[in-house]
C-alpha cells in the first residue's frame, strides 16, 4: 500500500529547545510548520534537572522549561508528531522529500535540529553494562541509585551540574576527572566543591567497570603515575561529550570532521531551503541560549526562502 503524500511548508526535525523555537517563529509567520521528533520532546534540556542560565528564570527545571515551549509552539498552531519515525531522507536545491513511516512529506524548507547523543564511554564492558550501572542520565537514572555510591565522568558543565543532581540523591558522587582542572563554569564548580557528600579525584581516568552482573565497582588510572586501583561504586554516570544526530543527512549535506553539519550565520546548509540549527551545527557554543537563537533565525530566513 503506498503511502500518502503530504505538502508542507515547513518541516523541523527535532524537537529540542531549537526545533521548538523555530516552530513558534515559523506558526507566528503563518507557515504550516510540522515538527518531526523520534525521542522525547524537549531534547536534553527536559532531562536537565535545573537550569539557571535562561534569561526571565533565576532557575527553572529542565522539564518545565520544555514544557513551555512545547506548549506555546502547539497554541501558535505547529503541529509536533513523536511517533512517525524518518525513515528516509532525501534534499536538494529542487526537491525535498522525507518519508516516515505513515507518510511522504514533500516541504518547501527544512529545518535539522536533530541534535546530538551522548558519547559512550570509552570502556571495554560499557555495551555489557549498559543500564547495570553505566549510564548517560542522571535524571533518568539516578533515582535507582539512591543512597549508593556513584561515579560521574566528565569535566565540563554536564558533568559538573549532574553531579550537584545526584548528590541530592546518592550517599556519595565521586567525580572522576583525567585533568586537574574543569572545563565548566566557576559558579557551578564552586556548588559542586561545597556539597559535602561529591569527592573529585584529579587526574584520575575511567579503564573499566566490573561486577556480578551489575556494576560494584571502577577500575581507575591515575594520569600522572600510571597507578591503577579499583574503587566500590554502584554506577557510573558518562558526561564526555556528545557526538551529533546526523546519518539522515550525511549524504546530502556538508558536514565537518566530527559529523557537525556546516552553515552560515545565517544557518544556510549546502542545500537550498535547509537549514541546521542548536547542537547539530558546528559552532563554539552549546547553550539552550544559543540554540534558541539559531532556531529564530533558521525560521525566520525559512520563512523569506519559502515567500519566495
Amino acid at each position: 500500500m503506498s503511502k500518502q503524500i503530504k505538502e508542507k511548508d515547513l518541516i523541523v526535525i527535532g524537537a529540542g529547545p531549537a526545533g521548538l523555537t523555530a516552530g513558534i517563529y515559523a506558526a507566528r509567520a503563518g507557515l504550516d510548520t510540522l515538527i518531526l521528533e523520534k525521542d522525547v520532546i524537549g531534547g536534553q534540556v527536559r532531562l536537565s534537572y535545573t537550569i539557571e542560565n535562561y534569561p526571565g528564570f533565576e532557575k527553572i527545571m529542565g522539564s518545565e522549561l520544555a514544557e513551555k515551549m512545547e506548549q506555546q509552539a502547539v497554541a501558535l498552531g505547529a503541529e509536533i508528531d513523536e511517533f512517525d519515525m524518518i525513515e528516509k531522507v532525501s534534499l536538494t536545491n529542487e526537491e525535498k522529500i522525507i518519508e516516515t513511516g505513515d507518510y511522504i512529506y514533500k516541504p518547501k524548507a527544512v529545518i535539522i535540529a536533530t541534535g546530538a547523543n551522548p558519547i559512550k564511554l570509552p570502556i571495554p564492558n560499557e555495551a555489557a553494562y549498559l543500564g547495570k550501572g553505566v549510564h548517560y542520565c542522571g535524571v533518568c537514572d539516578g533515582a535507582s541509585y539512591k543512597d549508593e555510591v556513584i561515579a560521574v565522568i566528565g569535566g565540563g558543565n554536564a558533568a559538573l551540574e549532574e553531579s550537584i543532581f545526584l548528590a541530592k540523591l546518592a550517599k556519595k558522587v565521586i567525580i572522576i576527572r583525567r585533568y586537574d582542572y574543569f572545563k565548566g563554569e566557576v559558579k557551578i564548580l564552586e556548588a559542586v566543591e561545597n556539597t559535602p557528600n561529591i569527592e573529585i579525584m584529579y587526574n584520575w581516568d575511567l579503564v573499566d567497570v566490573a561486577g556480578e552482573g551489575f556494576v560494584d565497582r571502577a577500575i581507575i588510572r591515575n594520569t600522572k603515575t600510571d597507578e591503577v586501583k579499583e574503587i566500590e561504586v554502584k554506577a557510573v554516570f558518562g558526561y564526555i561529550g556528545t557526538a551529533p544526530k546526523t546519518d539522515l543527512f550525511k549524504e546530502s549535506i556538508n558536514l565537518n570532521d566530527r559529523g557537525y553539519i556546516l552553515t552560515n550565520e545565517s544557518m544556510e546548509t549546502n542545500i537550498k531551503g535547509v537549514y541546521a540549527v542548536g547542537d547539530v551545527r558546528e559552532k563554539e557554543f552549546r547553550q539552550v541560549t544559543t540554540a534558541v537563537a539559531d532556531g529564530t533565525i533558521a525560521a525566520l530566513k525559512a520563512e523569506h526562502y519559502i515567500s519566495k
